[in-house]
């Protein structure tokens, strides 16, 4: 079977058991996102050297897994209070805890939130819709190189592709959420993107700087967690920050 294959095959999987657990909620939700914690943690750590069967990698998984657990109770103060004391590890040790909570801690507020399906929803498919496109935009045009010292295979092209699959994508989700066609949410399509790219472009950097090419091999034909989740662990915060600017309403209203 060819990677390919085994992309396409994998996506087949994936895909539905993540827009089920999205569209249910509750605990296929919470337990969802709580894998995905632990994983990141266990990736990272692995790549940095931590030999994760110790007491001191047992102590790293925790820390996502009580961090999730404490959010879902909404302790939110407790939760935050966990996740920077995870730097007592060591700053070289806590990143990966602090980018899991960090993304998992706004996965799991967004979707609580009275909207929450539809915000979550908006995040990943404009996540999806900025990769998507700036793949099929890079690999028609070309062009200049985006950052080739990182990621020599991304073009500036490809970039600006991304930005408008999700503006498009923005625009779509906030129409068919009933608010009509709106600057404000193609605006935050936009937003979600760069932040998806940035995302993207850091972990392709942390991977160059230990010489890896795959995060891990969880994923037949995608690698690890991080390599498909780079870019939303990032977009989820930035949503995030834009949902509490906006209090109760869709996020993507805050533009208006």
């Amino acid at each position: 079977m060819t990677e390919l294959q085994k992309r396409i095959l994998s996506s087949l999987v994936i895909v539905p058991v993540v827009l089920l657990c999205l569209w249910f909620g509750g605990w296929a939700y919470r337990v969802l996102v709580l894998f995905v914690m632990v994983g990141i943690v266990w990736e990272g750590e692995t790549l940095l050297g931590q030999p994760m069967k110790s007491l001191r990698g047992a102590l790293l998984l925790l820390w996502p897994l009580c961090g999730g657990l404490i959010a879902i109770k909404g302790q939110w103060f407790a939760a935050f209070y966990l996740l920077v004391s995870s730097v007592l590890f060591g700053r070289r040790a806590c990143g990966p805890v602090l980018v899991a909570m960090l993304g998992g801690f706004s996965l799991l507020w967004l979707r609580g939130r009275p909207d929450g399906f539809l915000e979550t929803f908006f995040v990943i498919f404009a996540v999806i819709a900025s990769d998507s496109c700036a793949y099929a935009t890079g690999r028609l045009i070309g062009g200049p190189k985006l950052a080739p010292a990182i990621s020599p295979g991304k073009t500036i092209s490809g970039s600006l592709g991304g930005i408008v699959g999700a503006v498009i994508l923005g625009g779509l989700v906030g129409h068919w959420s009933g608010h009509g066609w709106s600057f404000s949410a193609c605006l935050t399509g936009g937003v979600i993107a760069v932040a998806a790219q940035a995302g993207d472009l850091l972990e392709s950097a942390f991977k160059r700087r230990l010489g890896v090419k795959d995060s891990g091999r969880l994923i037949p034909g995608h690698g690890g967690l991080l390599d498909r989740l780079d870019a939303l662990l990032l977009a989820a915060p930035v949503a995030a920050i834009l949902a509490l600017m906006a209090g109760e309403g869709p996020f993507w209203q805050l533009f208006r």
